[in-house]
């Protein structure tokens, strides 16, 4: 039984990889994403291994994919956080720049410009 459990999820995780190399135009996959596959593999493994069954593996991969999702939301956040930190240090540090989000426009004021016309005859 172990021995099927764990074909099952070697094959579940070579299918996931490559299909995600085959695609044309991928996006990124989020670290939530990647959080909830990596903890259901291993609630997988970990629930067939203590449960002996298929049950304790079902159990397992809900339990270990809502832990990894956890994980990789706090993974998230803490690059969100720590991107706005650097935003925010670097405009501190350069204050000259044109980091202003109101903007305000001044009339030109009217110039009148008078010419004068020289002839000279030879």
């Amino acid at each position: 039984m172990k021995k099927i459990i764990l074909s099952a999820t070697l094959l579940i995780l070579t299918v996931i990889s490559i299909n995600n190399s085959a695609q044309a135009q991928s996006r990124p996959v989020s670290d939530q994403a990647k959080g909830a596959i990596v903890g259901g593999a291993a609630g997988a493994v970990a629930g067939g291994l203590i449960g002996h069954n298929v049950k304790g593996a079902i159990i397992g991969t809900a339990i270990g994919a809502g832990g990894g999702y956890i994980v990789g939301d706090a993974i998230r956040r803490k690059k969100l956080k720590k991107e706005a930190e650097r935003k925010a240090a670097y405009r501190r540090a350069h204050p000259v720049h044109h980091y202003t989000t109101s903007t305000t426009t001044a009339k030109p004021k009217t110039v009148t410009t008078t010419t004068t016309v020289k002839t000279v005859n030879y």
